[in-house]
């Protein structure tokens, strides 16, 4: 059998818990194996730079220490809660496909930015360009909902539609991001590999799910798990749904000490 297709049975097996998973609070390493967390490829995938995160390997299959996965993220999650707390935007990106709309959703609940399908080359290192842009399609959204466009013509209509739904498709995620965020969480270091580049030139702290024949570098906080399965990622994006939250919640209480978080971020 072939590792995607071991890998296909976890991610469906791990899936059909995804309800039962979805509600687990308490993070633990309990909770991380029943999400799937510790599943990772077979020996032959291996990358050597992540072998301080394996357990053991079970039939040429890595298992995944989740003694140290629980540590590296409940420090990530510490991480997160303190940007969040000085009021700084922690930016979503996970483009697989069978991750999209778990993506938008978890960034949408903590009203954060998010890149769900293809990153689009610019967006830390040009972001002037890509914020005009975006206000390019907020205003095109606001024209067509004044029907400003009356005059045009069915098709030119048609057109100025087709062009939001597309920029949409692209941009969406990134219109509540006015500014660079204090983080960037990826979902798949592979998948994610130039948001991960630019973050580097931005300075701009990455936080990601690394699995374990994915390369960490350029990682600020490593995240050891199964970033395949849909549980797995569920799990690990509830949790930094959370940090967000009492990040904001810190911050709402203590605005004096929010800013004095972010004038020490300055320094």
């Amino acid at each position: 059998m072939s590792t995607k297709e071991e890998k296909d049975i976890v991610v469906t097996k791990s899936d059909e818990k995804g309800k039962e998973v979805e509600k687990i609070e308490e993070l633990s390493m309990e909770s991380l194996f029943k999400a799937g967390a510790y599943f990772g490829h077979k020996k032959s995938r291996r990358n050597p730079k992540m072998d301080e995160f394996v357990f053991m390997y079970r039939e040429g299959v890595a298992i995944i220490d989740l003694k140290k996965t629980l540590h590296q993220l409940q420090d990530a999650l510490r991480f997160i809660e303190e940007t969040a707390s000085s009021g700084k935007m922690i930016l979503f990106s996970g483009t697989k496909k069978h991750i999209q709309s778990l993506v938008k959703e978890k960034a949408s609940e903590v009203e954060m930015p998010f890149v769900n399908a293809r990153w689009l080359g610019g967006t830390f290192t040009n972001f002037d360009a890509i914020r005009s842009r975006v206000r390019y399609l907020i205003d095109l959204e606001e024209k067509l909902a004044r029907n400003d466009f009356a005059s045009y013509t069915k098709l030119e209509r048609l057109k100025k539609q087709e062009e939001v739904e597309k920029m949409n498709e692209k941009l969406g995620g990134l219109r509540t991001m006015t500014e660079t965020p204090g983080v960037l969480f990826v979902t798949d270091v592979k998948e994610d590999s130039l948001a991960i580049k630019e973050a580097k030139i931005a300075r701009i702290p990455v936080v990601a799910i690394v699995d374990t024949n994915d390369d960490p570098a350029g990682v600020s906080c490593i995240v050891p798990a199964n970033n395949d399965a849909i549980s797995s990622v569920r799990f690990i994006l509830n949790q930094v749904v959370k940090a967000i939250k009492a990040g904001k919640a810190r911050r709402t209480k203590s605005p004096e000490s929010s800013k004095n978080i972010q004038n020490t971020n300055k320094k």
